[in-house]
């Protein structure tokens, strides 16, 4: 493949981009589109059922599943449905409801229908329905499902209202779309977990509470800035106890500790660590969001490897295998790929290490700031991201229902911003 004209291309592409990016996907690090179709706009999640994800396990586990469990198939292996609940949230409602404690491997959106593994440690556990999910039991395993188990996903989403019906001119762009973090990685609507996350590795408790208590958008309701306006005086914190809503339950925990004379980072510990670890990831996903926006908007191509690249090997379209140094050798089945920040990251030769690195140092951070001492469950080592969104078996209808599948850690909604780019991509359902 020729990289120099790759690179041309893709700068051509970018200064011929018309459309305007919205202002809350800038504030994810999201600052460009990558495809020159004029979008769609329209709408998504309208319904719960407009919005259907169903997580893929790869077929060596699918396939090695008894029904009945013995010395050897001794892992349960659980299903999790549900509907207009997050994952963690629906882990909760499974463990108050059912009294069956689950553990899952990705996080799904609560506002779609969506299925996905779940695994429960012991060998007595109760399945049933709860007021938003359905628990049942496919078999039991001969080892626990890791998140290495599941392949992807596959989703198949109703867009509705759109400008027009015909994206087969979208259909030839789809292989220029990024790999970026959507924004359900920071809140969504909210955008506050990366927030949260600067100030934890910063070591701004206090800082990381109060953001958290009180940060607003033009999205929230008027009941919820009146809330988030008085948490900013702890005076009133018994007072919001009281009128604080049944959803702002993780505020509740905080206020709760606070209220009980815990220190500001002990109080961080009162939200679940799954939750508390998104804090720290969303704000890595922010910096590679950012990275990955100033080398797009210089040119830099996505889809070939360079010399002195990282790169994955596919082992097929949906899996990514061995991680390597590209070196002009053979570049069939390579996909170029960024470290993460982190405490283990170096600054290397590689043309997107360089500009992080960068980055990193205009928002006054180091790796070393990812290695949290006083909460050292929250450290994050790092680790690699491909770089493009590898979308599989993509298809649609004339009444405009999309289908396909991405692999695991990508996100459905970076291919449905190119394709509609809404104007408000939140009211849009995004």
């Amino acid at each position: 493949m020729n990289s120099t004209r790759n690179k041309d291309n893709a700068l051509q592409s970018h200064q011929t981009m018309g459309k305007a990016v919205p202002n809350i996907d800038r504030m994810a690090g999201i600052e460009l589109y990558s495809t020159n179709f004029d979008g769609i706009e329209g709408a998504i999640k309208e319904r719960y059922e407009d919005f259907n994800v169903i997580e893929l396990l790869v077929e060596p586990i699918l396939k090695d599943i008894s029904k009945n469990a013995d010395n050897v198939y001794r892992f349960p292996l659980l299903v999790l449905q549900k509907r207009g609940l997050d994952s963690n949230h629906a882990i909760i409602e499974i463990s108050n409801q059912l009294g069956t404690k689950i553990r899952v491997l990705g996080i799904k959106d609560s506002k779609a229908a969506t299925s996905q593994y779940a695994t429960c440690e012991g060998k007595k556990f109760r399945v049933g329905v709860t007021a938003h999910t359905k628990l049942s039991l496919l078999g039991y395993s001969k080892r626990p499902i890791k998140k290495s188990h599941i392949m992807g996903n596959q989703f198949e989403v109703r867009i509705s209202n759109p400008l027009r019906n015909d994206i087969s001119e979208f259909v030839t762009e789809i292989g220029n779309i990024p790999n970026y973090y959507g924004l359900q990685r920071f809140g969504s609507e909210r955008l506050v977990t990366h927030l949260v996350g600067r100030e934890i590795i910063n070591k701004n408790f206090r800082k990381a509470v109060e953001i958290f208590l009180c940060h607003t958008t033009e999205y929230d309701t008027q009941f919820s800035k009146e809330i988030r306006e008085k948490c900013h005086d702890p005076k009133n914190y018994a007072q919001v106890m009281k009128d604080i809503p049944k959803g702002m339950d993780l505020e509740r925990n905080l206020l709760r500790s606070l209220l009980d004379g815990k220190e500001y980072k002990h109080a961080l510990r009162s939200i679940p660590i799954n939750i508390r670890r998104l804090f720290v990831h969303a704000y890595q996903a922010y910096l590679f969001n950012k990275c990955l926006s100033n080398m797009l908007r210089n040119g830099e191509p996505i889809n070939c490897c360079l010399k002195n690249d990282f790169c994955f090997k596919l082992e097929n379209q949906m899996a990514l295998g061995k991680l390597m140094k590209y070196t002009n050798n053979d570049a069939s089945n390579l996909v170029p790929a960024m470290q993460l920040p982190g405490y283990s990251f170096k600054t290397k030769e590689g043309r997107f290490e360089d500009k992080l690195s960068i980055i990193m140092r205009e928002e006054n951070i180091s790796a070393k700031n990812f290695y949290i001492k006083e909460m050292q469950e929250l450290s994050v080592e790092g680790g690699f991201r491909q770089l493009p969104l590898l979308v599989n078996d993509f298809s649609y209808s004339e009444n405009l229902i999309v289908k396909f599948k991405i692999p695991t850690g990508s996100y459905a909604t970076i291919l449905l911003r190119e394709l509609m780019k809404p104007g408000d991509p939140i009211r849009s359902g995004f």
